[in-house]
């Protein structure tokens, strides 16, 4: 083993720690998300996710908690826009790959769906024309962001924007964020009503 890896180890794990705890200090977004998602979910209204790369990971790790279970088997009706591999190639070969989630936004979602946008930096293109196009279907967008929060967090009913600049401990803080949003849902006891 590399002398320096134990280290890397320490340095890794207490710089997620730290980034969690700033994260402690303004959970006012993370609690207006989960009443969002919340009160779509007790009028029958669906989640959908869109992210890319590490981002798509989390969209599809969050929709399966929702759709199976976290801890509780809920079978809440969430859907992440970055699965269907017909759509996407066709979009992004047709369309090009900036309209892959903002074209599935405007023929799936309905009035009283929620989008959970998920981009780093806050600037990727096609989340940020998924979130447009949801906000023109008067659907609520909440956006997973980090650094500046970037051009997302002007597109969206609730931001909650990680405070790093480094996309791992971001990615890191959403995935906790989401399991904290999915916690909070089951707290809410919402019953499937679809």
């Amino acid at each position: 083993m590399q002398a320096d890896w134990s280290d890397i180890v320490e340095s890794s794990l207490n710089e997620s720690i730290q980034v969690k705890q700033k994260l402690l200090e303004n959970t006012a977004p993370i609690l207006q998300s989960a009443e969002i998602l919340a009160e779509c979910l007790r009028r029958g209204g669906t989640v959908f996710l869109a992210g890319n790369g590490g981002s798509a990971a989390d969209a599809q790790h969050i929709a399966a908690e929702l759709v199976g279970r976290f801890e509780k088997d809920n079978q809440l009706p969430a859907l992440a826009l970055t699965t269907d591999s017909s759509c996407l190639t066709a979009l992004a070969n047709d369309f090009g790959y900036d309209t892959v989630f903002s074209r599935q936004v405007k023929a799936l979602m309905r009035s009283g769906d929620v989008l959970i946008a998920i981009s780093t930096s806050g600037n990727s293109t096609s989340i940020n024309l998924a979130a447009q196009a949801a906000r023109d279907k008067g659907c609520p967008v909440i956006g997973l962001t980090g650094k500046n929060g970037g051009k997302l967090i002007g597109l969206c009913s609730a931001a909650i924007v990680v405070p790093s600049g480094r996309t791992c401990r971001i990615q890191e803080s959403h995935i906790t964020v989401g399991h904290i949003l999915c916690e909070l849902i089951e707290h809410a006891e919402i019953a499937n009503s679809h």
